[in-house]
């Protein structure tokens, strides 16, 4: 059982494993816009950067790290999930200076989280977690992270995405 901050947390719904075949989602984008996981398909690969909010430390560094390290790649596109409201994304990424980084909002109907299982009930955030997804929505890597006010880890998420040809 995941926790947070040392507590146990519920993570509703079942989470997804390397192997599994994902739905199609909708989230929310920051010009209030629903967009669908199957719009970012044109890319190869698809990497789900979930984080519980962008305005914590953990949440912050996890997103430029993971962003700046694949930047580069050109077969890919970095998605940042949380409950955020888009308003506090786009300010994030407008304080960050990263203002590239697709943040994306499942605030409203947790379609993603009900999809992959992120969604703490005790708190109503996404647990922070890593997904590597293909074309076919094929899912390539899987970490939820267990303590959730820890980092993912970095070196295994690269070292996989760098396996990719």
């Amino acid at each position: 059982m995941p926790s947070f901050a040392g507590r146990p947390v519920h993570l509703v719904g079942k989470p997804v494993r390397v192997g599994d075949v994902v739905r199609n989602f909708t989230v929310i984008n920051t010009d209030l816009k629903p967009v669908q996981f199957d719009d970012y398909r044109s890319y190869k690969y698809r990497v789900i950067n979930v984080v519980p909010s962008l305005d914590t430390g953990v949440c912050d560094f996890q997103t430029r790290k993971i962003n700046q390290e694949l930047a580069r790649r050109k077969d890919l596109v970095v998605l940042t999930i949380s409950n955020d409201l888009p308003f506090a994304q786009l300010r994030w990424c407008g304080n960050s200076g990263l203002e590239q980084i697709i943040t994306l909002s499942d605030y409203k109907d947790l379609d993603f989280a009900n999809a992959f299982g992120t969604l703490m009930s005790e708190y109503r955030l996404q647990t922070r977690a890593v997904f590597v997804i293909d074309q076919q929505n094929k899912v390539l890597y899987a970490e939820y992270v267990d303590e959730v006010t820890n980092h993912p880890n970095y070196d295994a998420l690269l070292e996989f995405v760098n396996s990719l040809t």
